[in-house]
């Protein structure tokens, strides 16, 4: 009898690629608060290269005041809205809710980053590029990149965040140095959207999702799919809670990758309950999708990775593991990954070991 598959999963290499204190802040006023949340493309026969979330916030503070940073499209720059403390509700460390309108302001601000891998596992010193907000939607920050190599150039999908929520946008680029942006794709609220590296029955298809305020359901990932990467239909639930592990969120994380089972994709899951306070604990799950039906689940498992480290329990938020990006490395899969919303960290997990740990899953009536 084959023993069964250890959960969480154990780990080859682990490794802490980058912290704040590693970054300098953009502007002498800014401090960097995290460098975490990354997509991950292989570039080379050993580069791997990272786009890095990057987000900072006010470097000083007034007693009794409290500064919320934005991007100012007019000016072209990051302005400080300053408020009492007393203006301002603090839900968590990355959210406040002003008072006055009772609508929510971040923290900070995130632009992202372009880091270089020579072997995946460490990175240049320096930034090869600066992604910054330039659009309205953009206005609070552009968040969590994933990356997907399609039809010749390098398709990222990322959270674009304003006063009117959080929306997917998506960009492209040949060289991680001129990105063109393509627009919205998914209106607020929704995220997390990942892009299968082919199209499926003439169709690009996405995995996203839909964050309702109102919970007639546990959270759910969606499945679209496109004939242009710009105009999406065809939605139908994909996956959704399962356990006490992801009942308060479940979200895309890497973007599916073909095994000879099928697609292969990590998620991510919060065990905060809708009525429950904190942040909660993010782990990793993974799916395996039908090779030629990406809306069907045919596998799944829980808990894969769990927040064990230091730099994943302590942190910005703590207790937080959020799979963004996956490389492939002959038998074994590097997952790239933020730890508590602060550090930018890479896994080294044996493939086999983890299609092994999936479990089937009985088709939707």
């Amino acid at each position: 009898m084959t023993p069964p598959v250890p959960i969480p999963l154990p780990r080859k290499t682990n490794l802490c690629l980058l912290q704040p204190s590693q970054v300098p802040p953009s502007r002498p006023d800014l401090r960097v608060v995290g460098t975490f949340n990354p997509g991950a493309i292989a570039t080379g026969p050993r580069e791997v290269t990272l786009l890095v979330r990057v987000a900072e916030a006010p470097a000083e503070s007034t007693r009794g005041w409290i500064g919320l940073p934005r991007w100012d499209v007019d000016r072209g720059e990051v302005v400080v809205d300053r408020f009492r403390e007393e203006e301002v509700l603090f839900v968590d460390p990355r959210v406040v809710v002003v008072r006055r309108t009772g609508y929510k302001r971040l923290t900070f601000l995130s632009h992202i980053a372009v880091y270089v891998s020579p072997d995946g596992q460490r990175l240049h010193p320096e930034p090869r590029h600066r992604w910054w907000p330039a659009q309205p939607w953009e206005e609070y920050g552009i968040e969590d990149p994933r990356i997907t190599p399609l039809e010749g150039r390098f398709h990222v999908t990322y959270v674009a965040v304003s006063r009117h929520g959080a929306c997917t946008a998506l960009a492209s680029t040949r060289d991680f140095t001129r990105f063109e942006r393509h627009g919205i794709i998914f209106p607020p609220e929704n995220k997390d959207v990942v892009l299968f590296p082919e199209r499926l029955q003439q169709r690009y298809v996405a995995i996203h999702r839909p964050n309702p305020n109102q919970h007639f359901s546990a959270p759910e990932m969606w499945v679209a799919t496109s004939p242009d990467l710009l105009h999406w239909g065809g939605h139908q639930p994909l996956w959704g809670a399962t356990s006490t592990w992801d009942v308060g969120r479940v979200g895309g994380g890497t973007p599916p990758i073909r095994t000879p089972a099928g697609w292969l994709t990590l998620y991510h899951g919060n065990d905060r309950p809708p009525d429950g306070t904190g942040v909660g604990t993010y782990s990793a799950g993974a799916l395996l999708l039908a090779p030629d039906d990406p809306t069907r689940v045919i596998a799944m498992a829980g808990r894969i990775l769990v927040p064990e480290t230091s730099f994943e329990t302590q942190g910005f938020v703590p207790n937080v593991v959020f799979p963004t990006g996956i490389v492939e490395r002959g038998p074994s899969l590097w997952v790239y990954y933020g730890a508590a919303d602060e550090n930018c960290a890479v896994v080294e997990l044996d493939r086999d070991t983890l299609l092994q740990a999936l479990q089937p899953v009985r088709p939707r009536p």
